[in-house]
């Protein structure tokens, strides 16, 4: 299934080293979907104080709010990666785009939380699908020699959509309120939606489809072996570890700044903008320093990094502090986000990868989805700081995991 790049000689990400246009395309596409996703899920991120004033909200109801969205998400990688790997990657691509632009516009018409709550776990389902296919489909049609930075290059769309929702907020919030930010959240979506054109299948998923008789995905794959079933079980805690905290940390990070520590709107959005960036140089140094050195030791030092960064943050209470600390924050908690894709791709087959990306990272997102909820709870009887500094623990597992149960994949064709 994996095989060296020594014994195989003549697999598609040998037959050219060389980037080309068609590489491009592929990575923009999708860096420009993924920033959709960032743009969507943080747009109720940096809007969710006003709708629990609009809506008469405690902090648990507002919490669900996410975790609806998320739960969507779940549901929706697991049916869009299945159909992905069946009925091809750019195809159903394009469906989950339309999906979550229709339902974000959808949300600023909510009149009351259970129709915003259903209007979020539509658009959820959309959001699940597209980080699997996307990140299939750049480590299909890359060279294996860049295949880690080339998906770090689609994650960081997810931080320019995070900007993207900073702007949207800052600006529109003020004169349309939040139901404003998610009318104009579609435009951008739509925009996602029309870069898809032209995009072609990769060509070892063409090979592989000839060769199928059925369009049944072979989910069994992912279990196949007890050694199997290890490594995938401990990618799905790598994945819920980093979405659990990310979501956890972003959802109410910003309230925690607002109300706790009395910071304007203005500098709550400069804030996240330099925490973005940290994010962003995290992504690219991390996407590099995977291809170079490898999946585990790259991993488990930012891993072990971020526990400390995350416990560290959460003391401070110095504006001064925690303006040079965000971007550190940023910089290792979503820097891992650059390896992803090529990490999940490179476990399985061509026939079951999309299946594999969407499955694994959604289960992350169902375990990572209860974390703003968790935290929201917790804040009942405890300060948000105390909260969401618990949440430093959860990265050492992470290494753990990827001390025990994940292979090294580094150099590795895909089958």
């Amino acid at each position: 299934m994996l095989k060296s790049a020594e014994t195989s000689k003549k697999t598609f990400n040998d037959a050219g080293e060389s980037l080309n246009s068609n590489h491009w395309k592929t990575m923009w596409a999708s860096m420009i979907g993924y920033a959709m996703d960032g743009l969507d899920m943080m747009v109720l991120s940096f809007t969710l104080a006003l709708i629990t004033v609009s809506f008469h909200l405690n902090s648990a109801q507002a919490g669900f709010i996410s975790t609806i969205t998320l739960i969507g998400a779940v549901i929706g990688g697991y049916v869009f990666g299945i159909m992905a790997d069946a009925f091809g990657r750019v195809k159903v691509f394009t469906w989950t785009i339309l999906i979550f632009s229709l339902f974000t516009g959808l949300c600023a018409l909510a009149t009351n939380i259970y129709m915003l709550d259903t209007f979020r776990f539509i658009a959820g389902l959309g959001i699940g699908g597209e980080f699997g296919i996307g990140m299939t489909l750049v480590t299909e049609v890359w060279p294996k020699k860049y295949r880690s930075r080339a998906t770090a290059g689609v994650a960081v769309g997810y931080q320019i959509g995070i900007v993207l929702a900073t702007l949207c907020t800052t600006f529109i919030s003020p004169i349309f309120g939040w139901r404003g930010v998610f009318l104009v959240g579609v435009i951008p979506a739509l925009f996602a939606w029309w870069s898809r054109r032209g995009l072609k299948e990769p060509d070892m998923f063409i090979e592989r489809q000839k060769q199928r008789k059925s369009k049944a995905v072979p989910i069994k794959q992912l279990f196949e072996t007890p050694k199997k079933t290890g490594t995938t079980l401990g990618l799905i805690l790598i994945s819920g570890v980093q979405n659990f905290g990310f979501y956890g940390i972003m959802t109410w990070l910003p309230s925690m700044l607002s109300n706790q520590l009395g910071f304007s709107l203005s500098s709550t959005t400069l804030w996240t903008i330099l925490t973005t960036i940290g994010m962003i140089v995290g992504i690219v140094i991390f996407g590099t320093m995977v291809d170079k050195l490898g999946r585990k030791p790259s991993y488990m030092i930012f891993q072990v990094c971020a526990a400390v960064i995350v416990w560290i943050f959460f003391q401070q209470s110095s504006v001064a502090i925690l303006f040079a600390l965000g971007a550190i924050l940023g910089f290792f908690v979503n820097g891992m986000m650059g390896g992803y894709g090529a990490l999940l791709a490179e476990h399985y087959k061509t026939e079951v990868r999309s299946t594999a990306e969407n499955f694994i990272f959604n289960s992350g997102r169902a375990i990572g989805g209860f974390g703003p909820f968790i935290i929201g709870t917790l804040s009942l009887k405890y300060s948000l700081s105390y909260s969401l500094g618990l949440i430093s623990g959860i990265y050492i597992l992470a290494a753990l995991a990827f001390l025990f149960l994940i292979p090294e994949t580094k150099g590795v064709d895909l089958d």
